[in-house]
């Protein structure tokens, strides 16, 4: 079974499983949108990873009316979502484990608090 970002339907076979014509995922090349990988003979390779987003593609031009300048706008702002996911859950992540490592000192008894009063003399 191969990865699911790694490359190996040839555009021909692409083309077939989603019934859209080999001109359509070189326009989709030419505008950005893919960007599949290719072999030392230049000959374009899709991963499962790729074929998911030719289908999303799909979906928005078919079947909501957007047009690939649209599809554009739509693909760097769901990336951008999911690079902010991404440190939001780094964030959660650090929160967790300071709070973790600060429970960790108040409730230790090794570890000693002292507190110290300051008094202030007027002239």
């Amino acid at each position: 079974m191969h990865g699911y970002e790694e490359p190996v339907y040839l555009i021909s076979v692409v083309a077939k499983v989603l019934t859209i014509h080999p001109q359509t995922l070189r326009q989709y090349e030419r505008e950005g949108l893919i960007c599949p990988s290719r072999t030392d003979g230049k000959m374009r390779l899709y991963s499962q990873k790729d074929i998911d987003k030719i289908k999303m593609i799909q979906r928005l031009t078919r079947d909501l009316g957007v047009n690939l300048a649209g599809v554009d706008i739509i693909i760097q702002l769901k990336n951008k979502i999911e690079e902010y996911e991404e440190i939001i859950d780094e964030l959660k992540q650090n929160v967790a484990n300071n709070n973790k490592n600060s429970l960790s000192t108040v409730n230790n008894p090794l570890v000693k608090r002292e507190s110290y009063e300051v008094i202030l003399f007027g002239d």
